[in-house]
């Protein structure tokens, strides 16, 4: 239980728990890709996309593809395709209702990333979707975004997570199967034999259905 006594209600409060910022801090935000940001970009094969409903109610969402999958349209637009996944669609319809979205590019081995804050739209332009084909498979839309707010974020979250030390690995035998942990938490899994045949289907599901 939490005590409301403790709670902080206002920013003023906030702040008087902290120094203030440093110099570099503030100089590094920057409201367009400069040249390291591009590069960053480039070599990212990996980012993750926070969206908000209209409610404000929050959702963050992985996005993976080869280096370079973000296409920048120039120094103030950038395109993401949309791959296939559960059709949710959870960060799409967001976008629709609260186009304000957060992205953090990351790159395996750099311990720092690039956090960007912009503004989103979807789009189905052939001319920019056909840039995006991979395997023969055309995406079926690309998120565009306005960038508001660029800035690479420092080593310490990465440092302290041993992220991407290989003596820090976890087994991941250690946990179910994905589905198991699903079926596990609503209407209860099958026995070994069928869940191994369910767990078979899904490894054979992405590598028929990754792009």
């Amino acid at each position: 239980m939490i005590d409301p006594a403790f709670l902080i209600s206002d920013e003023h409060t906030l702040r008087g728990l902290f120094p203030a910022t440093h110099d570099l801090a503030i100089q590094k935000f920057q409201t367009a890709l400069g040249p390291h940001a591009r590069t960053f970009i480039a070599r990212s094969p990996f980012l993750c996309l926070g969206t908000q409903d209209r409610a404000g109610r929050a959702d963050v969402s992985p996005r993976g593809d080869p280096p370079g999958f973000v296409r920048v349209l120039d120094d103030r637009t950038l395109a993401i395709p949309d791959r296939p996944g559960n059709n949710r669609l959870d960060s799409l319809s967001n976008i629709l209702a609260n186009p304000g979205v957060g992205l953090l590019f990351l790159i395996p081995g750099f311990d720092e990333t690039l956090r960007i804050n912009g503004r989103a739209r979807l789009s189905t332009d052939p001319a920019l979707l056909d840039g995006m084909i991979v395997n023969g498979r055309t995406p079926t839309l690309a998120i565009v975004v306005e960038v508001a707010e660029v800035f690479l974020h420092c080593a310490k979250a990465f440092r302290r997570s041993h992220l991407w030390d290989p003596s820090h690995l976890q087994d991941r035998h250690e946990m179910p199967s994905l589905i198991r942990m699903i079926l596990d938490d609503t209407t209860g899994a099958p026995d070994d034999e069928e869940m191994r045949r369910i767990d078979d289907g899904l490894e054979a599901d992405y590598r028929r259905t990754l792009y």
